[in-house]
């Protein structure tokens, strides 16, 4: 299996390096930056930008956030889901790294949206779900400002791209994890898919991601209550779609989240 490279045009060795392995394919910004208009990727027409959505309502992923499910019928039909999905047990992490899902975050991995449109994931994730997006001088891509209202916290964050850390994008069901589960034995195209399809992926505090790493719903949710069933959703639909088992404890806990079990 090869090894992908990743790409960093322009971004010192060190702790630039580092930073770029949180924040994704990015160069360096200008010192203008534009307002937000019509771009690849960019919100439909007739929705406010960055207008949260239930995930029922957002089976491909393409709108933005995470609103919370709510009333007896959508709780319903989330723990249906739920319940359909197969179990087993975390298989061993040997072998795992993120480069055996493509380097972050790539614009080439097909059969997913937004790919080849010439913006590379983490923008097309800020430009879904961000407000007052602000694009790099020059560019219709690089977001160097947005305010993000975050569904696992319930906070608002004034982000810029100097502190970029500040935002993060959560895979909800996470590589590692994922691999555990049986993507160990994927195609390397299937692993690209998964770290870069927009149903997978979300732009959430940088505190709050990283406090979750790896784990699945039954050692981690969302700090916010009112989100925890769209979350336990949300990572149904990503394991339903790619036929991902999850661990019994992780099903019976998110289908608490929803009022079941």
């Amino acid at each position: 299996m090869r090894r992908h490279s990743r790409i960093r045009t322009g971004w010192a060795a060190g702790a630039a390096l580092a930073l770029a392995l949180v924040t994704g394919c990015e160069g360096p910004d200008g010192d203008g930056a534009s307002a937000s208009g019509s771009a690849a990727g960019a919100p439909a027409e007739g929705r406010a930008a960055g207008q949260a959505v239930s995930p029922l309502d957002n089976p491909d992923g393409t709108e933005p956030g995470l609103a919370p499910v709510t009333g007896d019928t959508h709780r319903a039909t989330g723990r249906k889901l739920i319940e359909g999905l197969k179990t087993k047990g975390r298989g061993p992490k040997t072998g795992y790294d993120r480069d055996e899902f493509g380097y972050a975050w790539m614009d080439t991995a097909d059969g997913v949206p937004y790919a080849r449109n010439g913006c590379d994931t983490r923008n097309d994730l800020l430009k879904r779900d961000g407000e007052k997006v602000r694009f790099r001088s020059g560019s219709d891509c690089v977001i160097v400002a947005m305010a993000l209202d975050d569904p696992y916290t319930g906070t608002t964050i004034e982000w810029r791209k100097q502190k970029a850390s500040e935002v993060q994008i959560d895979h909800v069901v996470p590589l590692s994890y994922s691999w555990q589960m049986g993507s160990s034995r994927w195609d390397e195209g299937k692993r690209e898919q998964l770290a870069n399809d927009p149903l997978n992926l979300l732009p959430v505090e940088g505190r709050a991601n990283s406090a979750k790493g790896d784990s699945g719903p039954a050692t981690w949710l969302p700090p916010s209550k009112t989100v925890r069933c769209a979350y336990a959703v949300r990572f149904a639909q990503v394991a339903d779609k790619y036929e991902l088992a999850v661990t019994a404890p992780d099903r019976q806990a998110m289908l608490r989240q929803c009022g079941g079990g």
